[in-house]
């Protein structure tokens, strides 16, 4: 089978459905060749209420791409975010089976698969098992045990879990819109790829995805994800805050709040000079974004007063060394590194950098990181296509990842 030279990104958020298509460089970098982005009308806080309507936004968002990039797209990697996710630690041990005692892939394969005996609820299904570190024969602290010798290897890892409904629900939309699943990607994991640097990851970082439906908080430390925590708040509560407080559609609503929102209403104008419809009444008002701004603020508000409650539950009562990033679509309006500041009591908060391929809008970072992170567990996957002699070769973390998905549908 050829080797694909392009990589496929699928973010189904609550917002918009978002498919980047990337390809990868020899430095290692990607180069976006293809976006597609469309209105995403069938989740409501990252859960999927509508199948079709759901199927329909990916649909449109792929063929945009696939017009931008000039490639006929089949699979993608999806992204993976919502309430139903959750972190577990377990370990799995096995001994070395080789004669000479060194290892080898397939001991690595064996202790990652002996970290699935775990007790899950019915309704739940591993997702995803991601290591976080090996030991082989007590001696911790080792990121590749493959070559080394010993006699027991261990490794703690931790489980990815969802809820069985959530998980099939989001495949099926994704193999009905023409795709396949080639694997999926934890939000947190891309977000990190773009929005932090290794230092800040090995030191301890916490990074909030600031999201359409929900907000995400992942605590980074050692290099590895620690924790992770889902809030069911996000931008659409302050879109509906502002229909709402405005009297007008949520249209409107929305459309106000990207160009005219402040998360903090002492940095908003005082001028009224934005007109307003509003429902169920021909009359057409000026208003200021500072009124805008007193309906924006207590929310963002809430959502720092939340967030700062779950790293507190995460062990962090202040701020890790590394402080606090934002990324997500809201980290973009102005006044919202202020307003976490106040929360999070001082200067170590700030906004990812996005800046990848002339794409500078924030909502863009998981899908580009999931590219970035996808390349980066498995670059020999993604060279440019070159005719190669025919020999049987042992499938990939991510060809695992796609037969089991395969499994869980049937």
């Amino acid at each position: 089978m050829s080797r694909r030279n392009f990589i496929v990104s699928l973010d189904v958020g609550t917002t918009q459905v978002r498919v980047i298509v990337g390809e990868p460089r020899p430095d290692g970098t990607v180069s976006i060749t293809g976006l597609g982005l469309s209105p995403s009308e069938g989740l409501k806080k990252g859960i999927i209420i509508d199948l079709e309507k759901t199927v329909d936004s990916i649909a449109q968002a792929v063929a945009e791409a696939e017009r931008m990039s000039g490639q006929t797209i089949d699979s993608a990697y999806v992204g993976l975010k919502g309430l139903d996710l959750e972190l577990l630690n377990n370990r799995g041990i096995v001994a070395v089976s080789s004669e000479d005692r060194e290892i080898r892939e397939e001991d690595v394969e064996r202790a990652l698969q002996a970290t699935r005996v775990i007790a899950l609820p019915q309704d739940r299904e591993i997702v995803d098992i991601i290591p976080r570190e090996f030991i082989v024969d007590g001696y911790d602290g080792i990121t590749d045990p493959v070559g080394m010798l010993g006699v027991r290897l261990e490794v703690d890892a931790m489980i990815v879990t969802s809820r069985v409904s959530f998980l099939r629900n989001l495949v099926r939309c994704v193999n009905r819109a023409g795709l396949d699943v080639s694997g999926l990607v934890l939000h947190a994991l891309a977000n990190a790829e773009i929005a932090l640097s290794a230092d800040e990851k090995e030191l301890g970082v916490l990074l909030v995805d600031l999201g359409g439906g929900t907000t995400e908080i992942s605590l980074f430390q050692q290099g590895k994800l620690r924790q992770l925590s889902t809030i069911p708040v996000g931008g659409d509560h302050i879109t509906n805050d502002l229909a709402l407080g405005l009297r007008t559609s949520y249209y409107t609503a929305e459309t106000l709040k990207l160009e005219h929102g402040c998360a903090l209403v002492s940095q908003a104008d005082v001028e009224a000079r934005i007109e307003v419809s509003t429902v169920g009444s021909r009359e057409r008002r000026l208003i200021s974004e500072r009124e805008i701004a007193r309906f924006i603020e207590p929310r963002v508000q809430e959502i720092f007063q939340i967030t700062r409650e779950e790293s507190i539950k995460m062990g962090w009562p202040e701020l890790p060394p590394a402080g606090l990033v934002l990324c997500g679509g809201v980290s973009a309006m102005p006044g919202i590194i202020d307003v976490a500041r106040l929360y999070f009591n001082g200067d170590q908060v700030r906004l990812a950098e996005v800046d990848y391929a002339g794409i500078q809008n924030p909502i863009y970072t998981a899908a580009v990181g999931t590219l970035y992170y996808v390349h980066r567990q498995n670059p020999r996957q993604f060279a440019a296509e070159r005719s190669k002699p025919a020999h049987k070769q042992k499938p990939g973390i991510w060809q695992r990842i796609k037969d089991w998905m395969g499994d869980i549908i049937e």
